[in-house]
């Protein structure tokens, strides 16, 4: 009998720095009608004559700013996931991973899984807090992949649960690493932005997990809600997002007298251009400009040993 096989599905990354290499990876990204739902005939015109065209280039020096000699910080600690929690199946289960957008892509990996034989596909979005735009345009195209290539019996889609016990331990873990011998005034708990009419129609279950999370974290940090700030980040085009945007909280800050502030950004399992640029590079530069003194980015859990234990029971579980 075929033994059960856990797919752990990422966002994805560019494969290289470089302005066409992101081109192609923003096409892919931007076309996916759970990220930016406009219609096609006014967005793909938009979209290929006037954003490629300009943010590219910029985009790429910002993925240069964290790329490193292995390449991706997504892809290499996405690996480095699959490789611990592979360490812990003895044998019960095999291991890999997949992007929604990039390769290897869901279509490719699924394919290969058909090839080989494999027993239940148990796939596993790296997102806690659900909504379309992440879970959602995951697990439906993980639906497809697998109808296209045969397989589509033998798959289930398992969410991570926002207050996931492994999760937060990890996240504990890192707060403390963080935190340790630092005098901090405040918490800033950043996770991705939705446009607002995105949560009010998902029934704002996106909103809903984010505090589920935060209160989580602070109950086993036993850190205050009171100097404690949930906000979001990653806006991107001209409609409302989810608010308070994290740029402006940590800009305003100091004005306020808090002047010794740390980030963490639960959404993100590994890190990426959204954790180490946005927040480590501009929220740092933008927090210091604006008068605060400290300012501490706390790491995503990536491979930490109570995330890799929480993978390897959901597969246990699901298979």
């Amino acid at each position: 009998m075929a033994i059960p096989h856990l797919l752990l599905v990422n966002l994805g990354t560019p494969r290289l720095p470089e302005t066409e290499a992101v081109r192609e990876f923003l096409l892919e990204f931007l076309s996916d009608e759970a990220v930016v739902d406009l219609p096609a005939w006014f967005w793909q015109p938009f979209l290929k004559h006037v954003v490629l065209r300009r943010r590219p280039a910029r985009v790429a020096e910002l993925y240069r700013s964290i790329w490193t000699a292995e390449g991706s910080p997504l892809r290499i600690e996405t690996e480095r996931m699959v490789e611990g929690v592979r360490s812990l199946s003895k044998g019960r289960f095999t291991v890999s991973s997949a992007y929604r957008y990039g390769e290897p892509s869901l279509d490719r990996e699924m394919q290969r899984l058909a090839r080989e034989g494999a027993g239940r596909v148990v796939a596993v979005p790296l997102f806690p807090q659900r909504t379309d735009a992440t879970t959602g345009t995951a697990i439906q195209r993980a639906r497809e992949a697998a109808a296209r290539a045969g397989i589509a019996s033998r798959l289930v889609n398992v969410c991570i649960a926002p207050n996931d016990a492994g999760y937060v331990e990890a996240m504990t873990v890192r707060c403390r690493e963080a935190l340790a011998g630092n005098d901090v005034d405040h918490l800033v708990v950043s996770f991705h932005g939705i446009p607002v009419r995105y949560d009010r129609r998902e029934g704002h279950q996106y909103t809903d997990d984010c505090a589920a999370t935060t209160q989580a974290l602070l109950k086993a940090i036993r850190w205050p809600a009171e100097r404690t700030t949930l906000t979001y980040q990653s806006k991107f085009g001209f409609e409302q997002w989810l608010t308070p945007a994290t740029a402006d909280v940590l800009e305003d800050m100091p004005r306020r007298g808090v002047k010794r502030v740390a980030v963490i950004t639960p959404g993100f399992l590994t890190e990426g251009l959204e954790t180490l640029e946005e927040i480590g590079i501009q929220g740092r530069e933008s927090f210091v400009h604006s008068g605060g003194v400290h300012f501490i980015r706390i790491g995503a859990v990536e491979a930490h040993p109570a995330m890799l234990r929480s993978l390897a029971e959901l597969a246990l579980r699901s298979a």
